[in-house]
């Protein structure tokens, strides 16, 4: 074995100089429960008539007087008039943008949006629905062409108007020949304004998924104004750029114009630390407020603290096996199915997992997701019908030394994996030990994502342990086609050699078919066939673990990782 071892009052220009930039407390909040409403008001006013004592939350503008002035300056933070005084927001960041801000370069568009730099025409919520974002809606006009209705109330962070010209132009970048993702786009055939508020979308075929594809952040809608994108982004998102130090941190400012109402936030800095022990422990002392992807054993010592709590949901995020069916004896059927019998879920997610980190995989699709096909069993822990398959398959253990042979040598598979990931590692380790439980010497190698991307391409490899969002468009076209559809060239699918006509079939009528009810049929059918025949093994959901100090408010996990910085967020205390 061998191991490479987180009642309105207008507001005077005097009052607006005394609104406090950064704030450890929420001042105007006079009753202290982390709101600035209408109780605040009474509140105060009873304090200013002596008849309650008052508290230094009340001094909403921050003059060592309690008076007429903070009911004042309240009345109008309600109303919107004044900005909402919530503070700067210290989070702790698992992965971060790299060399550039574009959005439309590689997946940079994540870490931006995450900013609330940057924004779509649609997006999902925090339940995982479909809504309008830049976009009031769309009409279908047929099966090719989709006019999609703007916002007629939007600027961009420089001033500059958003419309259907900026439209046109976001998505021109992304088209491009010359950039590395345009092939996820070559559904698309044209992108034109019809007037100032309406772009027609014309697909090269009917494609079912075209609204769903308008959510990612690749297509994130771009000032065409902006001097340089890669290194200072201008959107129409709730924050603004302030700065960035490569691979460290990214700092962003309050949008005081965002058209979607007043943000409560006043600036924010996102710290990229890629060691979940270290995300933890800014939090505990204190140089973060928030900290995403907490290390297992970290969070029973962060719910401990009276100053610290742990926000968990199950995610859109899988953890999963590619396996290189293309290579003998995984090309065989029955080797797969019996290396998903032998893996105990229950035991990766209690064992590495702390029993918080995961939800068990049947499929590819979590159970929070409506495209799931909620027949599917998957493969539950059996150690004889483990043994019984290889067997079939001719891996025995002909010598009784406890380990099988085939082809006359120790059955041996490599698992490769990397580790910015906290899951990953231990995962790996208890697969690796249920594996050499029925007899399969396994060594576990720790590898950077890249030396394991390059592996796969060349199909050096058996077994990569990695982990995917399985629907960053909140469609399921989208992992499925990249994965398993063997005529649409893309990478994932190489790296498992995988070819079914049916599920070939199966994904080109899905794509095509406009009715949710057919789509939804053809992609049960797509799951069954993949989790019978294992060129992925799924393993389980992510929850994420996100710990964050209790003077936070108005935090959301949202499942397709996709958001984090809204307008509704704020330090409360």
């Amino acid at each position: 074995m061998k191991r490479k071892i987180r009642s309105g009052i207008f507001i005077s220009v005097l009052l607006l100089v005394l609104i406090p930039s950064v704030s450890a407390h929420l001042y105007g909040d006079a009753n202290e429960d982390t709101q600035i409403n209408m109780q605040d008001v009474t509140w105060l006013e009873r304090m200013v008539l002596e008849y309650d004592p008052t508290t230094t939350s009340a001094d909403a503008n921050q003059d060592d007087n309690i008076n007429m002035q903070d009911v004042t300056l309240i009345e109008s933070i309600i109303l919107e008039q004044a900005p909402f005084p919530g503070g700067h927001l210290k989070a702790a960041m698992i992965f971060g943008p790299k060399s550039t801000l574009d959005p439309a370069n590689g997946w940079n568009g994540w870490y931006v949006r995450k900013a609330g730099i940057y924004e779509t025409l649609f997006k999902y919520d925090d339940k995982m629905i479909l809504t309008p974002e830049l976009a009031t809606g769309y009409t279908q006009e047929n099966d090719n062409e989709w006019l999609i209705h703007l916002r007629e109330d939007v600027v961009f962070h420089d001033g500059s108007p958003f419309n259907a010209n900026a439209v046109v132009y976001s998505f021109a970048q992304v088209m491009d020949e010359s950039n590395s993702r345009s092939s996820e786009y070559d559904h698309i055939a044209s992108v034109t304004a019809v007037d100032e508020h309406t772009v027609r979308i014309t697909t090269a075929e009917p494609y079912a998924p075209t609204i769903a594809s308008l959510t990612n952040p690749l297509v994130s809608i771009v000032s065409p104004d902006a001097d340089n994108l890669d290194t200072h982004p201008v959107g129409t998102g709730p924050f603004m750029y302030d700065n960035y130090e490569q691979e460290v941190s990214l700092s962003v400012v309050r949008n005081e114009k965002y058209w979607d109402g007043g943000v409560k936030l006043e600036s924010a800095t996102l710290s990229y630390i890629s060691a979940g022990e270290t995300r933890a422990l800014t939090l505990e002392s204190g140089d973060s407020d928030i900290a995403r992807g907490l290390p297992f054993p970290q969070v029973s010592t962060i719910e401990g603290n009276p100053g610290l709590n742990v926000m968990t949901k199950e995610t859109m995020r899988l953890y999963f096996i590619f396996v290189n069916t293309g290579k003998a004896p995984l090309d065989d059927i029955r080797v797969r199915q019996a290396i998903n019998y032998a893996i105990d879920r229950d035991v990766v997610v209690d064992a590495a997992l702390e029993g918080v980190g995961g939800v068990l995989a049947a499929g590819v699709f979590p159970s929070i997701f409506p495209w799931t096909n909620a027949e599917l069993a998957g493969y539950q822990h059996n150690k004889d019908t483990a043994l019984s398959l290889l067997a079939d398959a001719g891996i025995t253990d002909i010598d009784s030394d406890g380990m099988l042979e085939y082809n006359g040598e120790d059955f041996h598979l490599t698992l490769m994996t990397y580790t910015t990931r906290s899951a990953m590692q231990p995962s790996a380790e208890v697969i690796e030990t249920q594996l050499e439980d029925i007899g399969i010497d396994v060594s576990v190698e720790l590898l950077g994502s890249s030396a394991i991307k390059e592996a796969m391409t060349n199909g050096d490899y058996d077994m990569a342990f990695y982990s995917y969002g399985v629907a960053p468009t909140g469609d399921p076209d989208y992992l499925l086609t990249h994965h398993f559809d063997s005529t649409a060239g893309y990478k994932e699918n190489g790296w498992i050699r995988y070819s079914n006509p049916a599920v070939d079939s199966l994904l080109a009528d899905s794509r095509t078919a406009m009715d949710q009810d057919a789509r939804k049929e053809y992609y049960d059918q797509v799951q069954e066939i993949i989790v019978e025949e294992c060129p992925e093994m799924f393993i389980f959901h992510e929850n994420e673990l996100v710990g964050y100090n209790t003077g936070v408010i108005g935090y959301e996990i949202y499942p397709n990782e996709i958001t984090f910085l809204t307008r509704d967020i704020y330090i409360g205390r």
